[in-house]
């Protein structure tokens, strides 16, 4: 068990005067003590610096008791602490709280302490102390720290209630209700008790709808997949919210893939704050995963103008995907000045792979999977990286036959890798070797029954093809148990339901997958059925849309060919 003598309980308690002024080493006055008291404090002291704490506890307690100086009794409670004696630094506190009622740095101490062993229900008291103690104008903050100050302990659900208990008083202030309300929510969480979490987010609003505490909690709850938080969440949303509430909504929004929604959130972010610079970042991220090539180019020009006088890793990442953009419009030497530019030594890996690519371009493979076989494997995690890195180029230039040699050796060097395993089946599947293929997933299907990718692969291949339609729906359907709101594999669902003849419940499955992510090639399905069922100028908008991201995406050429469209 680990003390920390003298530590104040949470990063947010560190902000009050107080709190600051108690991490700091306790000057002992001498000049107000007398002269048999003084003696105690050096002996103690003496009897420290020889490795015997427990005498020297005693002497500082006896000293401190003699005194009535709060600089002594905090002095024994380190010494203890130091010795990693709870029992004792606890006794002391106490003793020391009792000659100090009021002293929030005597509270502060038996609260730290009772926590460290895990003595959650004597924490009742000290806690609601520990608030009540400080000005009105501190306890705010104070209380949004508590969640903190139980982080570390076993039994979070003890620990939610001792909180809520010790919040009594303040759940009903104007002042404290809202962050009272949330502090118990986030314990709430801590515990797993999600849904009562949320009704702390409901009280915590109907004191104060415009706080932003429940706001960030309902965040919290949003990512954590709770149906009811978003709703609440908006309800706190405006011009005025925190710039980093709105962004990390949108990164919620990204990792669900609901693209559109986070792109509009990223578009109300700029208007309202123009010089927040990390939202623009992500929005140029956001616009170039969709193909806005556009729109990410000026989403990231504006994050440099604002961000040019700094060197970091961020600006890095700016000047690399306006390289990225200048390669994919072929313009080599717009790409190679944005490469110049990047200074920063932790982005050198992704210079090299982004030179490759430059080389790729302009018809050097060889000299392309030179660079690349440069990059540093002195790690797993590097190794893997230098893999990725030559596989994307591989399939980014359709030399799907190179791909799967390399894989071939990857897996055979690592046959435990799923991973690899399944991107092995992948790549045969781009060769038409489908009984390879169909080997390879229902291996890594038998050995990882949850392998959501292996399921939705090998039932689209199926459908893709028209063959075991009933088996290929099947397989795509047990994929959605495992992840039901993935849009990629609800895109599979709605291509095997379009083989079956099933084309009404195929549009509208379609529909709300590519609501969910504007995705060239659940675009290009949805346009087909749109297209099978006479809506042809629908059809036409969404192929024209999902053009724009990327016009030369094979399924969108194979399909407007079949079907003899011109956009």
């Amino acid at each position: 068990m680990v003390f920390l003598g003298g530590g104040i309980l949470s990063a947010q308690a560190q902000n009050t005067p107080e709190a600051k002024n108690s991490d700091k080493p306790e000057v002992i006055n001498n000049s107000n003590l007398n002269a048999e008291t003084a003696m105690l404090i050096m002996l103690g002291e003496m009897k420290v610096s020889e490795g015997d704490l427990g005498a020297g506890y005693s002497l500082m307690l006896d000293a401190a008791r003699k005194s009535a100086d709060e600089a002594v009794y905090k002095r024994a409670v380190e010494i203890a602490l130091t010795a990693r004696n709870g029992t004792t630094a606890l006794d002391g506190a106490r003793i020391w709280k009792k000659a100090f009622p009021m002293s929030r740095q005597a509270n502060q101490h038996v609260l730290q302490i009772l926590v460290a062993l895990n003595q959650l229900p004597e924490t009742l008291m000290p806690l609601r102390a520990y608030v009540q103690l400080a000005p009105e104008a501190e306890q705010v903050l104070l209380i949004n720290g508590l969640p903190q100050i139980y982080a570390q302990v076993k039994d979070q659900e003890l620990a939610a209630a001792v909180v809520e208990q010790a919040l009594v008083p303040f759940v009903d202030k104007p002042v404290t209700a809202a962050a009272s309300w949330t502090a118990i929510g986030r314990m709430r969480v801590s515990a797993k008790k999600l849904p009562q979490a949320v009704e702390a987010v409901k009280k915590a609003l109907a004191r104060n709808p415009t706080a932003m505490e429940p706001g960030f909690l309902a965040l919290e709850l949003f990512s954590l997949d709770v149906p009811e938080a978003e709703d609440l969440l908006k309800s706190v949303l405006s011009d005025n919210s925190p710039p980093h509430m709105r962004l990390s909504y949108a990164r919620v929004l990204i990792d669900n893939q609901r693209l559109p929604q986070a792109t509009a959130e990223l578009q109300l972010l700029n208007k309202s704050h123009p010089d927040f610079a990390d939202a623009w970042l992500l929005q140029g991220a956001l616009a170039m995963e969709q193909g806005q090539n556009d729109d990410a180019r000026k989403a990231l020009l504006r994050y440099i103008e604002i961000e040019k006088t700094k060197e970091d890793a961020r600006l890095s990442q700016a000047y690399l995907m306006l390289s990225q953009i200048a390669t994919k419009e072929k313009k080599p030497a717009e790409a190679e000045s944005w490469l110049a530019k990047i200074q920063d030594p932790q982005s050198a890996t992704q210079v090299q792979v982004q030179r490759a690519n430059l080389l790729a371009s302009r018809g050097d493979m060889a000299k392309a999977r030179a660079l690349l076989a440069q990059l540093p494997d002195t790690t797993p995690q590097a190794k893997r990286a230098k893999l990725q890195a030559e596989l994307k180029l591989l399939r980014d230039y359709k030399m799907y036959e190179p791909g799967y040699q390399l894989l071939r050796k990857a897996v055979d060097e690592e046959p435990a890798d799923l991973d690899l395993r399944y991107e092995l089946a992948m790549m045969a599947e781009k060769l038409n070797r489908l009984d390879e293929m169909e080997r390879l997933l229902r291996s890594v299907i038998a050995e990882k029954p949850s392998f959501e990718h292996a399921y939705n692969a090998l039932g689209y291949a199926l459908a893709d093809r028209n063959m075991r339609l009933p088996e290929a729906r099947e397989l795509i359907v047990k994929a959605l148990e495992f992840s039901p709101e993935d849009p990629m594999i609800t895109d599979s669902l709605g291509w095997v339901e379009f083989r079956m003849g099933n084309k009404q419940a195929a549009l509208a499955i379609l529909q709300r997958a590519y609501d969910t992510k504007n995705d060239v090639e659940i675009g290009t399905h949805l346009g087909e059925v749109m297209w099978s069922l006479g809506q042809k100028e629908k059809a036409l908008k969404i192929w024209r849309e999902v053009a724009r991201m990327d016009g030369k995406n094979d399924l969108l050429l194979e399909t407007l060919k079949r079907l003899k469209v011109k956009l």
